[in-house]
């Protein structure tokens, strides 16, 4: 058994990198992710871990590839603005496949825009947001028990594929306290190396699986990582075959795997007429609307994606046959509902609620779409 605290989300998200084996962070203060850094600032000394502070977003993610590709485990942290700006960085881990976690706490957006109320404004960007097709697995807590849970899970996943994971919380996650339990059987993530011989070893040969081992840094390894299309050895080339031989390996990593990454949560689905979708913070009001739909005789359940990318297409098209009625309900004007509708198949009614204005969605909002559905 661990250790029962009354934790701050941000807090939570740092005892459980700590946990998973982060030493190394890099990153520039934004709200509301600053607790994040300021944390990170503190402990990772403790443990022999390195802290820096980067002159912006930019400089940051480079910092975590390049801390990523010397065999640490890498973690940086945003806001909208600062996401925007680790893009392109972004795309280069995705393409030479360096292993990191970023987190991302959403706010009020566009520009500038409410740099201290909760959104869920950045969940397209987090995965179209980079030029280019790229992998990537994006998480999304909706309590603090699950931002700890998934910021392990993210530094498990991006070992495992070798790619970056993107923690998207948003303001009202990152800084609502609940007790947790800090679990004390988590062992450090393990990276898995090459047993070739420095002479042999070819940083992206496939002959091994859809994941290429890593080298061990400082071990006689010498390699070549570029962001122009490679070959297996990680040299620029322009031969069709070998371009579109990477890009396909890069998708089916991911694709064919998952069963392994892709994780929904659902309540009273069984025998749902109306189903409500949602993520995040709103997943608890959409809790709270469901309760009280089931009270008035109304059959309502709750699908609640703790990966958002890759969408969990599967699990909508499962129930789009079965409700009467999908109701989406996102603090943004319109994003993840387009997945849902395309999973749906024209099978169910769509209904939906978006707010943008800072403020969390009331359950009586949800509500009341749940009401429209069955009528």
């Amino acid at each position: 058994m661990g250790e029962n605290k009354f934790m701050q989300g941000n807090a939570a998200c740092v005892e459980a990198a700590l946990s998973a084996g982060l030493k190394f962070y890099a990153g520039y203060p934004i709200t509301p992710s600053t607790e994040l850094a300021e944390l990170c600032a503190e402990k990772l000394p403790l443990i022999g871990g390195r802290f820096i502070q980067m002159e912006d977003e930019i400089a940051s993610m480079g910092a975590v590839i390049g801390a990523s590709f010397a065999g640490v485990m890498s973690m940086t942290a945003t806001s909208g603005p600062g996401f925007s700006l680790k893009q392109e960085n972004l795309g280069y881990a995705s393409f030479v496949e360096a292993p990191c976690v970023i987190v991302n706490v959403m706010r009020g957006g566009p520009s500038t825009g409410l740099p201290t109320s909760p959104a869920q404004s950045d969940v397209m960007q987090a995965k179209w947001g980079t030029h280019g097709d790229h992998p990537i697995i994006v998480l999304c807590p909706d309590s603090v028990k699950s931002m700890y849970d998934l910021t392990i899970r993210a530094f498990e996943l991006s070992e495992e594929f070798r790619v970056p994971v993107i923690l998207a919380a948003d303001e009202v996650i990152a800084h609502m306290r609940e007790r947790i339990e800090i679990r004390d059987d988590i062992k450090p993530v393990q990276r898995k190396y090459t047993t070739k011989k420095p002479g042999e070893f070819k940083p992206y040969d496939d002959s091994e699986g859809l994941v290429p081992p890593m080298a061990k840094f400082g071990d006689g390894y010498r390699f070549n990582t570029t962001g122009l299309m490679h070959d297996t050895e990680g040299f620029p080339t322009s031969d069709p075959i070998k371009c579109q031989k990477l890009q396909d390996r890069l998708r089916d990593k991911i694709e064919k795997n998952l069963e392994k990454i892709v994780s929904v949560k659902t309540y009273n689905m069984d025998d749902a007429e109306v189903a409500v979708f949602a993520y995040g913070s709103t997943a608890r009001s959409a809790m709270a609307a469901i309760v009280e739909a089931r009270s008035n005789g109304i059959k309502a359940g709750l699908i609640v994606p703790e990966t958002l990318w890759p969408f969990p297409e599967k699990i909508i098209t499962q129930y789009a046959s079965k409700v009467k009625a999908f109701v989406v309900a996102e603090m943004n004007m319109g994003q993840m509902v387009y997945e849902v509708e395309r999973s749906m198949k024209g099978k169910s009614r769509l209904l939906t609620v978006f707010q943008a204005n800072g403020e969390l969605i009331k359950p009586e909002l949800i509500l009341n779409r749940i009401r429209e559905a069955v009528k």
